[in-house]
């Protein structure tokens, strides 16, 4: 039987990305696997945080939008978005939320299809994927239709306008072939919008050598944002002219302090911006994207796959109790693993309270996130070995552990 703590302690060892660890504020003691629906807080953010808020806003005040280029912030973050997804830095932006940017990019998806009115995704998609699809018909703009995965080629007919779909499935970390997908839905005629919030910074993006049209991100998971972090949206280079998006907001102007009555949308995605930009949210993704750019996607994703191979033949190992739902091939699926138990909330709650830190999905997934840049594998191995002694001590039936909070 393999010794799994010293293979984790020769893989730490051995782990060329592993001071990065160092660029976040951990507690030592903590092992923290939720990366993928919480970055950790890179210690830079709060002295980037405190310069913005007292030396920009605090003494150069209004003048800062010139002075300290708050106004350049949603293109210049975007800019470095770009190769973390295999983009150009004109094709992406930073604005709004996913939902908000999701919103935006059907709509303008739809105006270019002519006529053509049908949104396919998947059942079980992340719901505020499928909610914006559902909104949209609910004004008649917009027809949602919903299919297997294994069958989504089958349904795209010629009624289809746009596919939209999260490249790693949120629940089970599946990952989808986005070339190939992409190129069937252009030979049906589609449009087609990838949702990569559970992708950027963890896994290989290429959006650019997949022809992809249109995609979505997130920056507060992978990218380490913090909390309700601004999303960001690309438009492929080839859409820019024919591009119209339904919040023609001011920033969106192509010269917004000119004050005109009438709108002309900016070029390129430029137009997706809408109100004034959050600087201080804003600022923290940038200090959290300059990390992950610094680090390097290859580098990034290399660790991410050997950290999910390591906990999966871990789990298989030490708790056949928990089978893993997320596919066997590290390449076909994100950065993280979901295990199945019928009590997955209370052994999810048991974990956080030794300081192991995962996250569940109804109805009965508990998720292991890989966010390469800080986990170590002995936090790997910690997850193993702790749900294993809760199982076997039955400590994970205590009552306060099935006390269902608001967030979950």
């Amino acid at each position: 039987m393999t010794d799994w703590q010293a293979e984790a302690e020769r893989l730490d060892a051995s782990d060329p990305i592993s001071k990065h660890r160092g660029d976040f504020l951990l507690d030592d003691a903590l092992a923290y696997l939720d990366g993928n629906s919480l970055g950790a807080l890179p210690k830079a953010t709060p002295d980037r945080i405190d310069k913005v808020v007292r030396g920009e806003w605090g003494d150069g005040l209004i003048s800062s939008w010139n002075t300290a280029s708050w106004i350049d912030l949603p293109q210049r973050i975007g800019a470095k978005i770009a190769p973390l997804v295999g983009a150009q830095p004109s094709e992406v932006v930073v604005a709004d939320s996913v939902s908000v940017n999701l919103f935006k990019l059907i709509s303008a998806a739809l105006l270019m299809q002519d006529g053509r009115k049908v949104v396919l995704s998947e059942p079980g998609n992340f719901p505020t994927d499928l909610y914006m699809i559902e909104g949209l018909e609910g004004q008649g703009l917009a027809e949602r239709r919903l299919a297997d995965r294994d069958a989504l080629e089958d349904a795209l007919d010629d009624d289809v306008a746009l596919l939209l779909l999260t490249h790693v499935h949120y629940k089970s970390g599946e990952m989808f072939d986005m070339k190939r997908l992409t190129r069937v839905a252009h030979q049906a005629g589609a449009l087609v919008l990838w949702d990569l919030s559970h992708s950027v910074g963890a896994v290989p993006v290429d959006l650019g050598g997949s022809n992809a049209d249109f995609a979505v991100g997130c920056g507060y998971k992978y990218l380490n944002g913090g909390p309700g972090a601004p999303g960001f949206a690309f438009v492929a280079q080839r859409h820019h002219d024919r591009l119209q998006q339904p919040l023609s907001g001011w920033m969106g102007h192509k010269a917004p302090f000119a004050f005109s009555d009438d709108y002309e949308p900016a070029p390129g995605v430029d137009q997706l911006l809408c109100g004034t930009p959050p600087i201080l949210s804003m600022s923290a993704l940038e200090v959290g994207v300059d990390l992950m750019a610094g680090i390097g996607i290859d580098a990034l994703v290399a660790k991410s796959r050997e950290l999910s191979e390591f906990t999966r033949a871990a789990m298989a190992q030490m708790v056949p109790e928990l089978p893993c739902i997320s596919p066997d091939d590290p390449a076909s699926r994100g950065s993280q693993l979901s295990f199945r138990h019928e009590h997955a909330y209370e052994l999810c709650q048991a974990l956080i309270a030794r300081k192991v830190i995962g996250d569940f999905r109804a109805l009965d997934i508990l998720r292991l996130g890989f966010a390469p840049a800080y986990v170590r594998y002995a936090d790997c191995w910690r997850a193993v070995s702790e749900l294993r002694d809760l199982l076997d001590s039955g400590e994970w039936k205590k009552p306060q552990y099935a006390q269902r909070a608001k967030v979950t």
